[in-house]
């Protein structure tokens, strides 16, 4: 049902934010660039890389009439862009020039949000390109926002992990304290109006998604009432990820919900139910941003790996070799996890011989219901005589696949002590330094958290009070170890690492 289709390649360094128009697609990056592409073949724009901010750009949206992008930045402004021609029309700037994390159109294009580190929401009039009004949230900086299809409201999202609905007077009309702990990372209304939730005097009845920190996607039941104003209702809290969760998007019919996270993953859910339909996992880091096409059945996802993968959406039966299903790779799996190949389901191992290239296989394998345990007691005899393979080189394909399989079995027999793992990555440490939070981290991922961050711990969300690290080496050696010990590094490997 999801397959990928293509992957850019274009960023020189991690992709912040994603973003579809009917006839556009935008990526922004770290850096300091737009990427424009036309979704008719996914070329680029003669005038695309956009070049104006001066760091890192952080997030970008689409008016509603197609003709204009806007894009924040770290360098505190909001730059509005013609997609006719690529200049630069407009730069909103509040004084101070806070970093800007997010920014997005209302449904209509008059107005537009800006979000700052400092905890500044702007509410920009797009007429007449000016400030309108300003408010300030109590605690944390402003990390999400998304403005409701009914057009009276708007909803941000703090790194204290509060949401907060507002309306165009900048009134608060309801909060959610800590919706999640450590804080929300991106919020998003689904465009279609729900059924009736059970309140009374509906006026109207919205989703929203969120999610943040705490490893979380939380569906939201947003009313809002003629009578008794706003209310929050959560609906369903989606635990399918493992690492902090960087992403949400509904598609463009509300019935489907994406997710990206730190552990990698790409999830992929059922609205209504709060199900898990797909979980993809093309990335090689943290999947930063995720969004559905408007009017296609397309699916784009970024990633601090500095790809963009467009993922196409299939509303038929999808074949052997469109199966990217990976709940029997889970990533965690691969960093913290014991294994668990054996419990394969028949489904999970051909999702399996899909991913390494043994598609000609499928079909025997599932005729003989060959499930996880049944595939690691396969030989050479086996694929001969009982599952009846003639060729010799694919016989000898699929064993030697086979063999790497229990390979890894074998090496991930042990648990990984979880204060091995980096809290930003979820991945062992090879060079884990002291930040003065108190926690240990990998050395450059605490390097890139804190010029991107503002000096905010990834830990507390609290202010760091200093960017000195200092090297850990007794947890460097203990790591050393226990890879010696679980014999996943060799002697030579070790004394690099000591």
């Amino acid at each position: 049902m999801v397959s990928l289709s293509c992957t850019f390649a274009n960023h020189h360094d991690d992709v912040n934010w994603c973003a579809f128009s009917n006839d556009f697609f935008a990526s922004c990056s770290l850096d300091k660039t737009i990427r424009i592409y036309s979704v008719k073949g996914f070329s680029e724009l003669p005038f695309s890389p956009l070049r104006g901010h001066a760091y890192a750009v952080h997030s970008c949206c689409f008016d509603s009439s197609g003709k204009f992008l806007a894009s924040c930045s770290t360098d505190g402004t909001t730059l509005l862009w013609s997609l006719e021609t690529g200049e630069k029309v407009a730069v909103l700037a509040l004084p101070g020039r806070n970093p800007v994390r997010i920014c997005t159109f209302s449904p209509d294009s008059s107005y537009l949000v800006s979000g700052s580190a400092d905890g500044t929401v702007a509410l920009w009039d797009m007429h007449s390109r000016k400030l309108c009004r300003k408010a300030s949230i109590k605690e944390g900086s402003v990390s999400a926002c998304s403005f409701a299809s009914c057009g009276q409201m708007f909803v941000t999202g703090s790194t204290y992990g509060d949401l907060v609905a507002w309306d165009y007077q900048m009134k608060i009309l309801y909060t959610v304290k800590t919706a999640h702990d450590l804080g929300v990372t991106c919020c998003h209304f689904s465009a279609q109006m729900c059924s009736n939730s059970g309140m009374e005097n509906n006026f109207s009845d919205l989703r929203l998604a969120s999610c943040g920190q705490d490893s979380t996607v939380k569906i939201w039941i947003v009313s809002q009432d003629k009578q008794s104003g706003c209310k929050f209702q959560l609906l369903h809290i989606l635990n399918n990820q493992s690492a902090p969760v960087l992403s949400c998007a509904f598609s463009s019919d509300g019935e489907w919900l994406v997710s990206g996270s730190v552990d990698k993953t790409v999830v992929i859910y059922d609205v209504v139910n709060g199900i898990t339909l797909h979980t993809l996992i093309h990335h090689d880091r943290h999947v930063t941003t995720c969004a559905f096409s408007p009017n296609l059945p397309l699916l784009a996802t970024g990633s601090m790996d500095k790809t963009v993968k467009i993922w196409k959406i299939n509303n038929g039966k999808s074949s052997d070799a469109d199966l990217l299903v990976s709940s029997y790779l889970d990533r965690k799996l691969l960093g913290r996890s014991k294994s668990c190949f054996k419990q394969w389901t028949e489904d999970e191992v051909c999702a399996w011989l899909c991913e390494e290239g043994l598609d000609e296989v499928i079909g025997t394998f599932k005729a003989n219901n060959i499930d996880g345990e049944a595939l690691l007691n396969l030989n050479r005899e086996h694929l001969a005589m009982d599952l009846k393979i003639e060729s010799l080189g694919l016989r000898n394909k699929v064993n030697q696949k086979i063999d790497a399989l229990r390979m890894t079995l074998d090496s991930y027999l042990t648990e990984i002590p979880e204060e091995f793992l980096c809290p930003i990555t979820q991945e062992i440490m090879k060079d884990p330094v002291i930040a003065s939070d108190g926690y240990s981290y990998e050395r450059t991922a605490i390097e890139s958290w804190i010029n991107t961050k503002k000096h905010s711990s990834p830990m507390t969300n609290l202010q760091l009070k200093s960017t000195c690290m200092t090297p850990n080496r007794t947890l460097k050696m203990a790591i050393n170890r226990w890879l010696q010990s679980q014999s996943l590094c060799t002697p030579s490997d070790a004394s690099k690492l000591s």
